[in-house]
């Protein structure tokens, strides 16, 4: 016990002795994109590949100390081809990463402080068209476009270019109409496109209680900045998704503060931080 004792500070202090400004400024480095990569995959599937990969380091590590050649060589192949298999598993992680920090890096322009009737104005029209079409219990699904552009997304719909007004809004999704069954696509104060498709989340641990509609809706804000709006067709209940959360049983004035923080300028993420929404937030 003493020798590995003698042996353990002997080598503590080498390692302490050669440490430079530099090696502690890598040090931090790597820990914060450790701390990065495990809060980005926080309550996703990849977390939990995230604990197997560590698993196979610390297993490399036990295989080496007790000569396990076989197993080693197996584990040594493994993390050889890690890069590979990581881009792979992380995918849709890596790529919300790199979108957050185009986000961030991006120069954004106030808005133009004479477009504030219009959007005050549009934000009375959505609201109108939801809580009317709420009170029916006919399925809405709108994503309002942020910073991350939704190009494809429009392409997969009808393309519109028009005004945002509550009795276009009812009528596009007034049942057994053409553009009903897709999402509608909103970007500044205009309705871009109707009847889009869009991708499903393959997350499983949200209500089964939630369908299609709100699976796309949480979806779409998985890959983007954008902001969902959705009426269940079940029960009438308005919901809102963003960064992959649910926040369900809105009323009017909770949509209407809700749409506003979506317009607020110089506030990233305006609607998570929103404390109105702290009151409705919903687990998945």
């Amino acid at each position: 016990m003493n020798r590995y004792l003698s042996e353990l500070s002997v080598f503590w202090s080498n390692v302490v002795e050669r440490l430079t400004i530099f090696d502690l400024i890598d040090i931090l480095i790597v820990a914060f994109l450790i701390y990065q990569l495990m809060k980005l995959t926080r309550q996703t599937r990849a977390n939990q590949v995230l604990k197997g990969i560590g698993i196979a380091f610390v297993a490399y590590w036990v295989a080496d100390q007790l000569n396990f050649t076989t197993l080693k060589w197996i584990l040594a192949y493994v993390m050889e081809s890690g890069a590979v298999v990581l881009v792979i598993l992380f995918q849709p992680e890596l790529r919300r990463a790199l979108e957050q920090i185009g986000r961030r890096t991006k120069i954004d322009r106030a808005p133009d402080p004479q477009t504030q009737t219009e959007i005050d104005q549009m934000i009375g029209e959505i609201v109108r068209g939801m809580v009317n079409l709420s009170h029916r219990k006919v399925g809405v699904l709108i994503v309002v476009e942020h910073k991350t552009g939704l190009a494809d997304v429009i392409e997969t719909g009808t393309i519109l270019d028009s005004r945002i007004s509550s009795a276009l809004i009812e009528n596009i999704f007034e049942p057994n109409t053409p553009l009903h069954d897709g999402a509608v696509v909103v970007r500044g104060t205009r309705i871009v496109a109707a009847g889009c498709f869009l991708p499903l989340t393959e997350e499983n641990s949200i209500s089964k209680q939630l369908g299609t509609r709100h699976r796309a809706a949480l979806g779409v804000t998985e890959n983007a900045d954008c902001v969902s709006l959705v009426v269940s067709e079940e029960t009438g209940t308005i919901s809102v998704a963003q960064g992959g959360r649910l926040t369900r049983n809105l009323d009017a004035e909770g949509l209407a503060k809700v749409l506003r923080s979506i317009y607020e300028p110089d506030k990233e993420s305006a609607l998570l931080k929103n404390p109105l929404l702290k009151k409705w937030r919903a687990k998945k």
